[in-house]
């Protein structure tokens, strides 16, 4: 329950949360308004009517590579992602059509799973494009890698064609959060949802009481609307966003305690969050009543002589930002959201957007986090 990471289990949860009456949600309004071309067959009725029949994307998850002997098989799959499908707060909100990845068995996610190694064990990641339509490649952030294995088109002769697989060797030689995307037409693809945290944990590592993964992304809904078929249009060149999500969702879904990514914390808790921008914005996201330190930016540790105590941190398009913290407010609900107000609605309904919260156990069994599971579509 939460977001990817070290979350509680569904008993715990349901232990926590009692049982409570519905509320008014105080200080939030209801829902006041609410490369390649993709060529004649994209923008077919056929097209759209196909998009109907595509799997919907499930949550982000954490897949310790480790513990799969070394590998790991990435396969792509076109889907439909649900933002937000609820009607409180400016929903539903659908992305028609995405690109999905999906490791191993497991459901396509967007963003794409959390991959985790430890650092010095080499990773094996099998790009399975078998069922694809398009080409695709798989470039990863941060580590040092043979020229082959760069995943770039352009400058390693190597892509990945419909009905191909590619097997890429990824040293996990640079310990630290980085980040892994599809680098053919990159403009377009990564915009379709291929893009994912890649985590080398150093040796030694110690985990805190609670650590989360958070990506960040906005999106325009023309370029998904037009590849599902839809009466739009889209130019990389002049992009128009109107989507702002949190692990691939928009609030209030970012609070639903399984297809949204709340920090579930206890008193005293210290917490880790790895923090992706896999967008093409900077955004400068602020958690409310806490103070935090960076301590990792893209791979690299902070030396504790330049950290200091702050509660914004500017996250610029691919950097990866860890920051850590103690629970050691007044236990509640508090805020953790994009400063770019205008990211943090839905259309014009305000809250909305870029915007999740840190949830305190002690806090789970009143009325006003009854009506924010309400809001966010949770029936327990």
């Amino acid at each position: 329950m939460g977001a990817p990471g070290s979350g509680m289990s569904r008993r715990e949860f349901l232990a926590a949360t009692g049982t409570t009456g519905a509320a008014a949600l105080a200080g939030c309004q209801a829902p006041t308004d609410t490369g390649e071309e993709p060529g004649a067959a994209a923008t077919s009725a056929g097209t759209a009517a196909a998009s109907q029949s595509l799997p919907t994307t499930s949550p982000p998850e954490v897949v310790n590579v480790d513990e799969q002997g070394g590998e790991v098989v990435m396969k792509t799959q076109p889907a439909r992602h649900d933002v937000h499908p609820g009607e409180s707060m400016g929903g539903p909100i659908e992305l028609p059509r995405v690109w999905a990845f999906q490791a191993d068995d497991r459901d396509p996610s967007v963003p794409g799973p959390i991959l985790r190694t430890t650092e010095g064990n080499d990773m094996t990641v099998v790009l399975d494009n078998t069922q694809g339509k398009r080409p695709h490649t798989l470039h990863f952030h941060g580590v040092r890698k043979t020229w082959e294995n760069d995943g770039v088109p352009t400058t390693t002769g190597i892509t990945v064609g419909p009905g191909e697989k590619h097997e890429y060797e990824i040293p996990a030689n640079e310990p630290g959060t980085h980040v892994y995307h599809c680098h053919y037409q990159t403009q377009r693809h990564i915009d379709m949802g291929m893009y994912g945290i890649f985590r080398v944990d150093p040796e030694g590592y110690e985990p805190a009481d609670k650590e989360y993964f958070m990506t960040v992304k906005e999106w325009d809904s023309d370029l998904h609307k037009m590849m599902a078929g839809q009466d739009a249009s889209y130019s990389p060149r002049d992009r128009n966003p109107d989507v702002f999500t949190v692990n691939g969702k928009a609030a209030p879904r970012t609070l639903h305690p399984e297809e949204g990514s709340p920090m579930i914390v206890s008193q005293g808790d210290t917490v880790r969050v790895h923090y992706l921008n896999g967008g093409y914005m900077n955004h400068p996201m602020h958690i409310h009543n806490h103070r935090f330190e960076l301590v990792e930016k893209d791979g690299g540790t902070i030396p504790e002589a330049a950290r200091h105590k702050m509660d914004i941190t500017d996250i610029a398009p691919a950097e990866r930002h860890t920051i850590e913290f103690t629970a050691d407010a007044d236990p509640g609900i508090y805020l953790m959201h994009c400063h770019k107000v205008k990211h943090v609605m839905n259309g014009s309904s305000y809250p909305g957007g870029m915007l999740s919260g840190v949830v305190y156990e002690e806090a789970m069994d009143t009325e006003i986090f009854s009506s924010l599971m309400e809001y966010a579509g949770y029936e327990g």
